[in-house]
């Protein structure tokens, strides 16, 4: 269920400085990514501290590559205990996995881990079966501080969830700061507040989702506008491998097979009231198809989407787009 990375760039081209008149602008690398922060308001210069105070801590208790971070002590069972990020994940998630009848499900990374997308190499004749035996988001609960398992053998992946998760936890902290115009980007999740130095709402660039498309920013399929609300963007044209018998192996991996998910959708970009809500929703929908996501956007006006999908009738790509979703005109 972990989502290619860096599937939306923001179009912001300022430098870093930080004058009346310029935004701040923070660049930089954590859990495994990129992220990039635009700030139009004047800020106190000690927010750099607090932003990489931020990040330190979400990479020590969520990173699922680094086997030092709480997460990996969790899955090693080295310890039982939870800190404030790992369980606020693991709530959210449990009611998202409810929500989309086990469809979306963090006890994945046996999987994961087996197919190579955990970082730790791959087999080359996964025993699926075996490996299903360990997933279910009814297999861990949590009680106050510590989290219970119900075999050994289960273990979480929060690449859907965490990023998304990092981004609000950022944006909480800007808030209570008293911060009106900003936007934060990581690894393709994404919150913008008030307004650019445009004096537009930010505009988010959304990649094409074409084999070989690489680079972020490159091609681009859509603009965005975006405030107020949380994007991110899923797909499985960047993350993927073929197996010795010639078959695609991509990231999105379905909790109830086992196996990887050949779907008709290219790429899902999720507009949602926070990051990491729209972090969820975009592997569910890969996961779950066109129909199942077209059925769901229809009962859920709250949640927007941009689809890119491929239809058997057709050789050009088909869009799906809610009513909430502003695209930039290309004359603007």
């Amino acid at each position: 269920m972990k989502k290619t990375l860096l599937t939306a760039i923001l179009l912001v081209l300022f430098c870093r400085c930080n004058t009346p008149h310029s935004p701040t602008v923070f660049d930089g690398f954590t859990q495994g990514t990129t992220f990039h922060i635009v700030i139009r308001d004047a800020v106190d210069p000690a927010i750099e501290g607090d932003i990489d105070s931020l990040f330190r801590q979400a990479e020590a208790s969520l990173s699922l590559f680094d086997p030092a971070s709480l997460l990996a002590r969790l899955n090693a069972n080295q310890t039982d205990t939870v800190d404030s990020w790992v369980a606020d994940c693991i709530r959210l998630a449990e009611a998202f996995s409810r929500q989309t009848d086990g469809l979306f499900d963090i006890t994945v990374k046996p999987l994961t881990s087996a197919y190579g997308f955990a970082g730790e190499g791959r087999d080359s004749l996964p025993n699926i079966d075996s490996l299903l035996r360990e997933v279910g988001y009814e297999k861990i609960r949590l009680e106050g501080n510590r989290l219970i398992k119900a075999t050994p053998g289960v273990q979480i992946d929060l690449n859907a969830v965490a990023q998304g998760y990092t981004v609000d936890r950022l944006v909480r902290h800007f808030d209570s700061l008293g911060l009106q115009n900003y936007i934060v980007e990581m690894g393709g999740e994404i919150f913008a507040r008030g307004m650019s130095a445009r004096d537009d709402r930010w505009i988010v660039g959304i990649d094409s989702p074409t084999e070989g498309n690489i680079t972020p920013g490159v091609d681009l399929q859509v603009r965005l506008r975006l405030s107020g609300r949380g994007l991110a963007t899923s797909g499985n044209y960047r993350k993927f491998y073929e197996d010795p018998a010639g078959r695609k192996i991509v990231h999105t991996i379905d909790p109830k097979t086992g196996q990887p998910v050949i779907s008709r959708i290219l790429s899902v970009t999720v507009i949602a009231p926070d990051a990491a809500t729209a972090d969820m929703y975009g592997t569910y929908f890969m996961v779950a198809g066109v129909e199942k996501t077209a059925g769901f956007l229809n009962r859920h006006p709250e949640v927007d989407a941009y689809v890119i999908y491929t239809d058997p009738g057709s050789d050009a790509p088909q869009i799906m787009v809610t009513p909430g979703i502003e695209i930039v005109k290309s004359t603007e």
